[in-house]
């Protein structure tokens, strides 16, 4: 049985690395983020700081005859002042693009979150703890760990009973996509459980996801690094976030979604581009935000505060922001033929709701999450859809 002691330390480089945009040398090791840098220093809040850092879809990808497996990080975990603390992050271990080991790491650094409409928080450090996935089966195989997609991770070693190497390139089309928490994984049960996961390996596509909580707000920022990042195929899943924070009204929202547009395609001329609208959530169908956290039930949940009979003047709900989206892609459909639209109901409508409501109203469950994917998968990657493999 292997130990600590004869496993074969390798340095993590960025070559083991995929689903980042950049990696940051820290003190202890690296930290992938999933903005450029130059991008980050436009950010203007904690809450996309913290949430472009979390590496939601960030995986190691790696080659390997071993059984034994360690990986050693520094997570940074979010807790919430008056709350109890989530449960450790989790570690997926796929074999050949097969989940077939879980772990988490105990300690490290924790962010207290004292306000949470300012997302104001407390910084207090702590130890870096190690991962450990054992009796892996023998041979030659891929292997990928997804790190857990709401803990920010600072990667420090890898360790193992055999040499390893850098996942050689697959071939796969690379899939880059932009979204909220949803498609950051809130509620998701573990990191390659996230719906747009789901739906990369049900196409078989390298994955890079842009789904940061709370921050889909159509920012000039963002669009510059999609329109600097290669991808064979590009999804925007825009709206939610804009109505529950009451960032926009009806006349800046339409010429900000233009201008995202327009930028990603001065860097992707012809890519596959699909802009989706938010799935069912009654909480804002048709009312406008700002969301605020309720209580009163015991448990954390949302309520929207807005009044509905302002969108007369201009506030978004859920149900205007659908028909804004859809209008924009018919109006540039003429002049960009791979430009595409989903409504958002086709992936999480009425009959999933029933089956699987939002449990704080706001995010889907685990397996609202799946249901997505599945969705995703058969409307966007199956024959037919904008996303199809073609052949030839």
């Amino acid at each position: 049985m292997s130990t600590e002691q004869n496993l074969i330390t390798t340095p993590v480089t960025a070559d083991f690395l995929r689903g980042h945009l950049d990696v940051e040398e820290t003190t202890h090791g690296l930290l992938p983020h999933r903005l450029p840098a130059w991008a980050r220093r436009r950010i203007p809040d904690d809450l996309l700081a913290v949430a472009e850092a979390q590496p939601s879809g960030v995986r190691l990808a790696f080659r390997t005859c071993a059984t034994t497996i360690s990986l050693e990080t520094l997570p940074t975990k979010r807790v919430y002042r008056g709350f109890p603390p989530p449960p450790d992050g989790v570690y997926d271990l796929l074999v050949d693009g097969r989940l077939t080991a879980q772990a988490t790491v105990a300690g490290g650094n924790l962010r207290t979150v004292t306000d949470m409409r300012t997302q104001s928080a407390e910084f207090t450090p702590g130890p870096a703890g190690t991962a450990h996935f054992a009796d892996l089966p023998t041979g030659e195989k891929d292997i990928e760990i997804w790190l857990p997609h709401a803990e920010t991770t600072e990667v420090i070693a890898l360790r193992t009973d055999a040499p390893v190497e850098p996942a050689p390139d697959r071939g796969r089309r690379v899939w880059l996509h932009h979204g909220s928490s949803i498609s950051h994984g809130s509620n998701a049960a573990s990191p390659s459980a996230i719906w747009p996961a789901l739906a990369a390996s049900a196409g078989d596509v390298e994955l890079i996801n842009l789904g940061f909580g709370g921050s889909a707000l159509v920012d000039p920022f963002t669009a510059r690094a999609m329109r600097d990042t290669p991808a064979d195929l590009i999804s925007l899943k825009l709206g939610i976030n804009v109505v529950n924070s009451d960032a926009m009204r009806l006349r800046a929202f339409a010429p900000a979604v233009h201008g995202f547009l327009d930028t990603i395609r001065e860097g992707h001329p012809a890519t596959p581009l699909l802009l989706i609208s938010p799935i069912l959530c009654p909480t804002h169908e048709d009312t406008p935000g700002p969301l605020m956290p309720d209580l009163s039930g015991g448990t954390l949940r949302f309520k929207a505060t807005g009044d509905p009979a302002e969108t007369a003047a201009g506030r978004l709900t859920l149900t205007i922001v659908r028909r804004v989206l859809a209008d924009i892609v018919g109006q540039r459909a003429a002049e960009d033929p791979n430009l595409h639209y989903l409504d958002g109901l086709g992936l999480y409508g009425e009959s999933d709701h029933d089956e699987f409501p939002l449990p704080d109203g706001i995010h889907p469950c685990p397996e609202g999450h799946r249901r997505i994917g599945e969705n995703f998968a058969e409307l966007v990657f199956a024959d037919g859809g904008p996303f199809a493999a073609t052949t030839g």
